[in-house]
């Protein structure tokens, strides 16, 4: 997490200097929040995200909050998601789903589109998608052939 570091190296605040900020820097809980809505709602809206909405089970809400817990301790603000379920697993908690390339590109393309609007710092949403791409990256577990 090298990157959120270098992204909140501000020496002002009063935080444990192994955590990052980052969840200050960017808003706190109401940018997080927003993230985790906008990021579903463009899951909702873009015709090509389609199949990866259909891999969600009702409701969506349910998904979204969990999306923010998850985000709200990856970006250095409270633990909420190891709070309430444990230790993320992220990869582990996936497994019953074929996440290859493709559905990967989809929920990036709703991450991109979430972050530029939510997130106002163009340093920020830079960092924060490229660290969430690899993140989404490790992922898959489909293997495609050419």
């Amino acid at each position: 997490m090298k990157w959120l570091k270098k992204l909140v190296s501000n020496k002002q605040t009063q935080r444990d200097p192994n955590q990052s900020n980052a969840y200050d820097r960017i808003g706190g809980e109401r940018v997080i929040q927003a993230l985790a809505r906008q990021f579903y709602l463009q899951m909702h809206i873009l015709p090509e995200t389609q199949p990866l909405l259909a891999m969600h089970r009702s409701p969506i809400s349910e998904s979204e909050q969990k999306l923010f817990e998850f985000l709200s301790g990856w970006l250095g603000g409270p633990q909420l998601y190891q709070q309430k379920y444990g230790h993320p697993a992220l990869r582990a908690r996936h497994m019953p789903f074929a996440i290859d390339k493709a559905l990967r590109d989809q929920w990036l393309l709703c991450m991109k589109k979430a972050i530029e609007i939510e997130i106002s710092e163009a340093q920020h949403q830079q960092a924060i998608y490229q660290a969430i791409s690899t993140l989404a990256d490790h992922m898959r577990n489909q293997v495609e052939t050419d």
